[in-house]
């Protein structure tokens, strides 16, 4: 799909949920999640169809998803409060994993792994999403922690999400590819040649 932003200009589209969110921990007094913090996420452009959001939910016995500003194409940043707006209906499931302990939200691609972090300073926001990442690499892919910041100053990147809102958002991305030795199967042992039968 192509959208004319002006003669000569197209612009694919990749339609998603700008931002999809909990219900915040009542000690905030908030009724709603919607600012970027650790109940939600905010324009991210890479959470399209095919991918799996993690949002930390364990303080609330009942918890809700709210979904809202469907962009059909924004670019990181999201620097003037534009974005190509849309309507859009979503299929989503459901999975509680009480085995998953984090607390900020995180995210996966059919390509890549994805941390975030959320404050109003951006530097703040950047480490959030770089110890996060760090965390997800010690948990998940047992790497020391030294080896899991190494990893991610070398192989993964990372983007602005959004600078509109008070709290700026960040996101790391690290490719899944790298981890595709991992996964090759075991090399087979040579077979070994059968003892001859025994004469009768």
């Amino acid at each position: 799909m192509m959208a004319t932003f002006a003669p000569g200009i197209e612009i694919p589209l990749r339609p998603f949920f700008g931002s999809m969110g909990i219900a915040p921990p009542p000690a905030t007094g908030e009724s709603a999640a919607f600012r970027p913090a650790s109940t939600a996420q905010y324009d991210n452009k890479y959470l399209v169809a095919g991918t799996t959001l993690y949002l930390p939910v364990k303080w609330r016995k009942a918890r809700y998803l709210r979904l809202e500003t469907v962009h059909a194409e924004q670019g990181d940043g999201e620097v003037d409060i534009t974005a190509m707006e849309t309507s859009l209906i979503g299929t989503f499931q459901f999975i509680v994993r009480k085995d998953l302990h984090f607390t900020w939200p995180r995210a996966e691609t059919p390509t890549e792994f994805i941390t975030m972090g959320m404050n109003q300073d951006l530097n703040e926001a950047t480490k959030q999403a770089v110890r996060q990442m760090i965390e997800f690499l010690v948990d998940e892919k047992h790497l020391t922690r030294d080896d899991a910041y190494m990893l991610a100053s070398v192989s993964a990147d990372l983007h602005i999400t959004q600078l509109v809102d008070s709290n700026k958002g960040v996101h790391m991305m690290l490719p899944k590819a790298i981890f595709a030795a991992s996964r090759l199967a075991p090399v087979k042992k040579p077979a070994v040649p059968a003892k001859p039968a025994a004469a009768k």
